[in-house]
């Protein structure tokens, strides 16, 4: 985590998805379920099947659609799959770090997929006896401590039930093997910071997510079986039917046994955090989160900040994906018409990896062309979801005037992006922030704009319907578990 943006966007770890429907082969609907998640991570795609005997992994770099075809798919056998769709920090893009990731423990050990990152990687390596650079990810580590405690190790520590043990307290007893439900109810509590977990044996999937619920995960049904989704697209896409979101701190095991809800957590460790960002920019517009579209969520962030930020202008055009319901809201609640000043190029990705800033403005001009007709000689409002360093917003202004834009006021539907993230975003150091370091003034001169408002804190929590707790942390630097703002060298990679 905390690699260069390469994009000057914020960019989510991964998606997760897990199925089960016995006597069913289920290869192909992961391929569709993690499809419907490809939003989520455009870096690598894998999935894990079991037929009840045997485990088999396919996982590789790029898109799910390149990743599998016919024939990888076939070799997918069984009723059972999980699959995990992949963005990496810089450095950390390698087929190795492609997930699921394996273990050999027990019979036919197990495959896990996750999305978030911990917080106390330092700690945990310590517990299995290792040393940083041992391993690439937060991800290999969590399935290093499942394997260690399958194989019959004991993770013990002095404290509080349910506390984060530090190294010096732990200890490790070799005693019999144990059942992968029973290592992670042992593993778990041990975990400090953003978690969605999908884990499979031969005979189980087991879905986990973090006491905070940083990362969304839901529950799906079809009249055979159950499904596990980062988000509710990918139940749409297979045809099963939306039970609930897990809730935060919840384990979910799925098997021929039916359903079980275990709670693995100390109950003063629940307190739901929700990303606030994931309705502003990440999750797809057709989910639902904390039981909002995130489509009505981003109209009514453009609504408020029309009421908030109200400008004299001829159209006002929302920048895709995620700023166009902002945008329709901003001028249905204005009075301004909307109009599309902009056409995206569909073959290319949420990200563009852009190694230097003139790279960086190249890739507008390629993902975005302006619509000449709707900005010449019009005064616009344009709407975003957010400005991270600032590099491509002050590309898309100067593109606006090239085109003849007569004015720019920028309006974004989300507060100033201050503080990076610790919780699953790949995002630049503080030092890369543009409103950590530059005053309102200096903002609107280096973007080149006529005028910028953001939207405030309060009118995002109203907008977003505040029936659950959310962290804006990298909004307001209030992180809902301790972090270092400098980590050291030695921490390990987000999934």
């Amino acid at each position: 985590m905390n690699g260069l943006l390469r994009t000057g966007r914020p960019r989510d770890a991964c998606g997760v998805f897990g199925i089960y429907r016995p006597g069913t082969p289920v290869a192909r609907q992961a391929f569709d379920g993690l499809f419907a998640l490809q939003h989520r991570g455009q870096e690598s795609a894998g999935i894990a099947s079991s037929d009840g005997e045997t485990i088999t992994v396919v996982k590789d770099m790029g898109l799910v659609a390149s990743v599998f075809d016919d024939g990888t798919l076939s070799s997918l056998a069984g009723d059972m799959a999980i699959g995990h769709v992949r963005y990496s920090t810089t450095g950390s893009s390698t087929w190795h770090n492609a997930q699921p990731v394996y273990r050999s423990a027990g019979e036919a050990g197990f495959a896990m997929g996750h999305n978030g990152n911990l917080t106390n990687t330092e700690a945990l390596l310590g517990m299995v006896g290792l040393l940083p650079g041992i391993l690439s990810s937060d991800s290999d580590l969590v399935a290093e401590l499942l394997s260690s405690v399958s194989d019959g190790n004991r993770i013990s520590h002095r404290g509080t039930p349910g506390d984060i043990p530090t190294i010096a307290a732990t200890t490790q007893v070799v005693g019999e093997p144990i059942d992968l439900v029973s290592a992670c109810l042992e593993v778990l509590p041990l975990l400090e910071g953003a978690f969605s977990f999908v884990i499979m044996d031969t005979e189980r999937i087991i879905g986990v997510r973090d006491p905070n619920g940083f990362r969304p995960l839901c529950l799906g049904k079809f009249e055979d079986g159950w499904v596990l989704a980062s988000e509710t697209p990918a139940l749409d896409v297979v045809g099963a039917s939306f039970v609930r979101e897990i809730d935060p701190g919840e384990m979910i095991v799925i098997s021929s046994a039916g359903i079980q809800s275990l709670q693995p957590f100390s109950p003063h460790k629940i307190e739901p955090k929700m990303c606030i960002f994931e309705y502003v920019y990440f999750a797809r517009p057709d989910s639902i989160l904390g039981g909002i579209e995130v489509n009505e969520a981003r109209r009514r962030m453009g609504e408020r900040l029309a009421e908030q930020s109200s400008v004299e202008a001829d159209v006002v055009m929302g920048v895709p994906d995620s700023g166009v319901p902002a945008g329709e809201g901003f001028a249905r609640a204005s009075g301004i018409p909307y109009g599309q000043g902009l056409v995206k190029n569909r073959y290319i990705g949420r990200t563009f990896i852009n190694p230097s800033p003139n790279a960086r403005a190249d890739g507008v001009r390629r993902k975005l062309n302006p619509l000449k007709s709707t900005i010449a000689g019009k005064r616009i409002v344009v709407v975003d979801d957010s400005i991270v360093r600032g590099t491509t917003t002050k590309a898309l202004v100067k593109m606006l005037k090239e085109a003849g834009a007569l004015e720019v006021h920028l309006r974004i539907s989300s507060p100033p992006f201050e503080w990076p993230c610790f919780y699953g975003i790949d995002t630049p150091t503080r030092e890369e922030l543009l409103a950590a370091n530059l005053s309102h003034d200096e903002i609107e001169e280096f973007l080149g704009v006529d005028s910028l408002a953001y939207l405030s804190l309060s009118n995002l929590k109203l907008a977003v319907g505040g029936g659950q707790g959310n962290c804006d942390a990298c909004l307001t630097g209030n992180y809902p578990i301790p972090v270092k703002i400098e980590p050291s060298s030695s921490r390990l990679q987000a999934s």
